[in-house]
């Protein structure tokens, strides 16, 4: 019997995030013109910088639910997992965290998936970026304003 994904309160995640990796799934979604989507962040690590979408892996979630999951959440759009391409693991390392709190910061170990929407397909972002557009390969690798973690996806 499947056991349903749990979702952390602030302070459970706070502890988290103090405490271990996070193992969670970013996204290089293309558009027709073959731009890529990224997000102006909020939210600590890496806020103030663009980003490609992405978020933790649930506990009890499948890699399959974790990734319509975050497409929906992140990009207000449906996708299937089979659809995607898996472009490798990486390590991302941040001297700050979400909570603004000194003493720790932010390790995620990020299972990176390239995916193309169809066109004509309409983006919608949350609350953890204060807009979405899309980039150009060269114009995003020209930029300082793209974090280096995200540039690192695209190199290959």
């Amino acid at each position: 019997m499947p056991v349903s994904p749990i979702a952390l309160s602030s302070a459970e995640f706070r502890t988290v995030v103090r405490l271990t990796p996070l193992v969670s799934i970013d996204l290089v979604i293309r558009n027709a013109r073959d731009e890529v989507l990224l997000g102006l962040r909020n939210n600590e690590p890496a806020k103030g910088f663009y980003f490609v979408p992405g978020g933790a892996i649930r506990k009890n979630e499948s890699l399959e639910i974790a990734f319509a999951r975050i497409m929906k959440t992140e990009v207000g759009c449906d996708a299937a997992f089979a659809d995607a391409r898996f472009l490798g693991i990486y390590q991302h390392f941040y001297p700050t965290n979400r909570f603004g709190e000194a003493g720790y910061g932010t390790h995620y170990v990020a299972l990176d998936y390239e995916i193309a929407l169809p066109e004509g397909a309409a983006v919608k972002g949350d609350d953890q970026h204060s807009e979405l557009s899309w980039w150009s390969e060269a114009a995003l690798f020209a930029s300082d304003r793209v974090h280096d973690n995200t540039k690192a996806y695209l190199r290959r």
